[in-house]
């Protein structure tokens, strides 16, 4: 069998400036893993990610309402960017369970989209609420709040937000082990690729609920005030929207298409 190197090598191959945005994007701790795993020509992609990062997040709340009401809110900034990217295709998945293989499907959707189908600018979009919510809160909220025994099943600590593969480089994505192999299925990878995560600050105000109802409160706070330290636990990079099943509707009108 025959291999069209030329082709292979032009659509495995990267730029210095790709590069350099997507690790810009990714952030300090994600820029490891995402400095070479960018095809060259993906433009648009790059160019959100760094819009992203550089997108303000508000996590200094004290206390927040049931209701959103305000953008000053939410991550206002940030989900305009992401509803007015115009590249196609784009893809929401509509994320709730923690122990479902949520992370796989997005990135064996990815891995298609760019290697087999060529579209390097494909974006995707975890909608997140439910139990996978838990997955956008650090450690340290884990901890105090005892998130793993909501989490259920064998989960005893995030190990969403662990990065399991090595640092790889846009050739090995034959390799197993790499980032496009099962290793990559975490958060920071993702995101380091270009996967947004949205949170939802009614699954936040509902997993507050959850805990005040079952006495786990160690600081005596109230519910806002419980919701508000969530929400300034979560994980760098994530968008944070006024409810996610609100957000997917805005997502579709702007051209995304909808996974459950």
């Amino acid at each position: 069998m025959s291999v069209d190197t030329g082709r292979r090598n032009a659509l495995l191959g990267f730029s210095s400036v790709a590069l350099g945005v997507a690790a810009l994007a990714a952030g300090p701790a994600h820029a490891e893993a995402g400095n070479s795993v960018v095809p060259q020509g993906a433009h648009a992609l790059p160019e959100l990610m760094e819009r992203l990062r550089k997108a303000p997040r508000r996590r200094d709340f004290q206390t927040v309402p049931m209701i959103l009401d305000h953008p000053d809110l939410w991550d206002d900034t940030a989900l305009k960017e992401v509803i007015a990217y115009r590249d196609t295709p784009k893809q929401v998945w509509d994320n709730t369970d923690i122990g479902s293989p949520w992370m796989n499907l997005m990135r064996n959707s990815l891995n298609a989209q760019v290697f087999s189908f060529g579209h390097r600018n494909f974006l995707t979009v975890s909608a997140t609420h439910g139990s996978a919510h838990l997955a956008l809160f650090d450690q340290d909220m884990w901890d105090k709040y005892r998130l793993a025994e909501m989490a259920g099943g064998d989960i005893k600590t995030n190990t969403l937000i662990v990065r399991k593969a090595a640092p790889s480089e846009l050739s090995d994505f034959e390799n197993p082990k790499s980032v496009f192999g099962p290793a990559g299925n975490t958060i920071p990878v993702l995101q380091s690729r270009g996967v947004v995560f949205m949170a939802c600050h009614n699954a936040i105000w509902e997993v507050t609920g959850k805990l005040l109802a079952k006495g786990v409160n160690p600081d005596r706070l109230s519910h806002e005030a419980v919701a508000a330290e969530l929400t300034n636990h979560l994980i760098d990079g994530v968008v944070l929207t006024p409810g996610i099943v609100a957000t997917i509707p805005e997502l579709q009108q702007a051209g995304f298409r909808y996974v459950k």
